[in-house]
C-alpha cells in the first residue's frame, strides 16, 4: 500500500471490488427486470423507491463506509494496531444504530414521500408495498456495509467481494421465486423482491461478521467498551460524506418527479430506467474508489502526501475511461438497455432521449465520484461536496425551471449533461491543484489525537 507501483496496485485491488459492486447492482437490475413483468405501474412504483434505497446503500457503504475504511487505513499506516481493533467495534455499532434510526424515520414517512416523488394510484400502492419491506431491513444493510468497510480499510478487497458476489448468485434465483411463487415458496408479488433483498443482507452480515470476529481480519471485531475518539474518527469523515449520496439521490428523485409531472407515469419509468444506468456507474467508480480510500488513507497516515495525490489522480483517470465507455455505448444503443425493462413507446422514447444527450458525458461522473472517495482518504470533502451541490442546483434547479418554461425534455437533459461535466471537472481540478493535500502538519497531529 505504501510502495508498490500505483496503477497495477489499483487494478489488482479494484477488480474484485468492482466485481462485487457490479454484482450488487446487478441484483437490483435483475430484480427490476422480474418486477417489470408485473406491469408498468409496478415498474414506476419501484422506480421511486430505488433512489431512497440507493441513498441508504450509498450512505452506509460509500459515505459512512468510506469514513470507516479511511480511519482503519490511516491507523494501519501509522502503525497503531490497538486503534484499528477499536475502530472495527465502533464502526459496526455506529452503522447499526444509524440503520435503525433511518428505518424508523423512513417507515413513518414512506407513503407521502413516494407520492411526492411522483407515484400515484397503482404505482403508489406498489411503491408502498415494496418500500415498507425494504425499509424495515435497513439495519441489516448498514451492518453488512460496516463490516465490509472495515475489511476494505485493511486493503483486503477480495473477502467482501467474494461474500457479496456469492450473495448475489443466491439472490437472483430467489427473487423470482418469491415474486411469482415458484415451487413451495409463496407468491408475494412486488413484496417478494423486497424479501429477497432482506435475505441477502442477513446472510452477508452473518458471514462478514464471522470473518471479522474470527481473527482473520487485521481489524478484528472484539467485544469491549465504546469511546468517543474512535467514533469521532469515523464520523468526521463519514458524517460529512453522507451529504454526497443525499445530493446524488436527491438529484435523481427531483428530476424524476419533474419528468413525471411533465410527461406522465410512462415517461417517469423511462427516465428512471435511463438514470438507473448512472447507478451502474457507481460500482465502476466505487470499485476503484474503495481501494483509493485505503491507499490514500494509508499514505496520509505514513506522511507520503505526494504519493497520496498521485494515487487519487491515477484512480480518477482510470474511472473516467471505464465510465466513458459505458456512457458512449448507452448513447449509441440506448434501447438495448431500456428494452430490458419495458416496451412502452413513451418509456423507450424518453429514456433514449436522455441517454443520447447525457450518455457521452458519463466519464465525468465516474471521474468525480471516484475522486470523492480519494477525498475521504485525505479527510477533505469540501470540494467534492461543493461540486455535488453545484450539479444539483444546475440540473434540479435551472433544469426544472427550463423544463417548466419550455416543455422541452431535450433542453432539460442538455442541462443535466452540463451539470455532469461541471461536477467532474471541479473535483478533478481541486485534486490536481493539490488543494486536498496540504496536510504535512495536520495529518500527523490528527493521528496523535486519535492515539490519545
Amino acid at each position: 500500500m505504501l510502495e508498490a507501483p500505483i496503477a497495477p496496485l489499483l487494478a489488482r485491488m479494484g477488480w474484485s471490488n468492482m466485481l462485487m459492486m457490479l454484482a450488487q447492482s446487478s441484483t437490483g437490475l435483475v430484480e427490476t427486470w422480474f418486477l417489470a413483468k408485473l406491469g408498468t405501474q409496478v415498474l414506476a412504483g419501484v422506480a421511486v423507491v430505488v433512489p431512497v434505497l440507493m441513498l441508504m446503500q450509498n450512505m452506509s457503504q460509500g459515505a459512512m463506509g468510506g469514513g470507516i475504511s479511511a480511519s482503519v487505513a490511516r491507523a494501519l499506516g501509522s502503525g497503531d494496531g490497538a486503534l484499528v481493533s477499536q475502530l472495527a467495534r465502533h464502526a459496526v455499532t455506529l452503522n447499526g444504530l444509524i440503520g435503525v434510526l433511518c428505518s424508523v424515520i423512513l417507515l413513518v414517512v414512506a407513503r407521502p414521500l413516494f407520492q411526492m416523488l411522483g407515484a400515484h394510484g397503482a404505482a403508489l400502492d406498489a411503491a408502498s408495498t415494496y418500500g415498507h419491506v425494504v425499509l424495515a431491513g435497513l439495519p441489516l444493510m448498514w451492518a453488512m456495509n460496516a463490516l465490509a468497510s472495515v475489511i476494505r480499510g485493511t486493503g483486503n478487497m477480495a473477502v467482501p467481494g467474494a461474500v457479496i458476489c456469492g450473495g448475489a448468485v443466491l439472490l437472483i434465483p430467489l427473487s423470482p421465486c418469491l415474486i411469482f411463487g415458484i415451487g413451495p415458496l409463496p407468491k408475494l408479488g412486488v413484496a417478494g423482491g423486497a424479501w429477497a433483498l432482506i435475505a441477502y443482507y442477513l446472510v452477508g452480515t452473518l458471514i462478514l461478521g464471522w470473518y471479522c470476529a474470527s481473527g482473520r481480519c487485521a481489524a478484528r471485531l472484539l467485544r469491549g467498551p465504546l469511546h468517543w475518539a474512535p467514533m469521532h474518527s469515523i464520523l468526521k469523515v463519514g458524517a460529512l460524506a453522507c451529504l454526497n449520496p443525499i445530493l446524488t439521490n436527491a438529484l435523481v428523485a427531483l428530476t424524476g418527479a419533474a419528468v413525471g409531472a411533465h410527461a406522465g407515469t410512462a415517461a417517469l419509468a423511462g427516465y428512471a430506467t435511463a438514470a438507473r444506468l448512472e447507478y451502474v456507474l457507481i460500482p465502476v467508480a466505487f470499485g476503484l474508489g474503495a481501494p483509493m480510500v485505503a491507499l490514500v488513507g494509508a499514505n496520509i497516515g505514513a506522511g507520503q502526501y505526494d504519493r497520496a495525490r498521485e494515487i487519487a489522480l491515477t484512480g480518477g483517470a482510470m474511472a473516467f475511461v471505464l465510465s466513458e465507455v459505458v456512457g458512449i455505448a448507452a448513447a449509441v444503443w440506448p434501447r438495448a438497455w431500456l428494452e430490458l425493462f419495458g416496451a412502452n413507446e413513451q418509456l423507450l422514447q424518453t429514456g433514449s432521449t436522455c441517454l443520447h444527450i447525457i450518455g457521452p458525458f458519463y466519464g465525468f461522473f465516474g471521474l468525480g465520484f471516484s475522486l470523492y472517495f480519494a477525498a475521504q482518504g485525505v479527510g477533505r470533502l469540501a470540494w467534492p461536496l461543493s461540486a455535488g451541490a453545484i450539479r444539483l442546483a444546475l440540473y434540479a434547479g435551472v433544469g426544472v425551471v427550463a423544463l417548466r418554461a419550455t416543455a422541452s425534455l431535450p433542453l432539460f437533459f442538455s442541462i443535466g449533461a452540463v451539470a455532469m461535466v461541471a461536477y467532474g471537472s471541479i473535483i478533478f481540478w481541486s485534486a490536481a491543484s493539490g488543494r486536498w493535500f496540504n496536510l504535512r502538519q495536520s495529518g500527523g497531529q490528527r493521528i496523535a489525537r486519535l492515539r490519545k
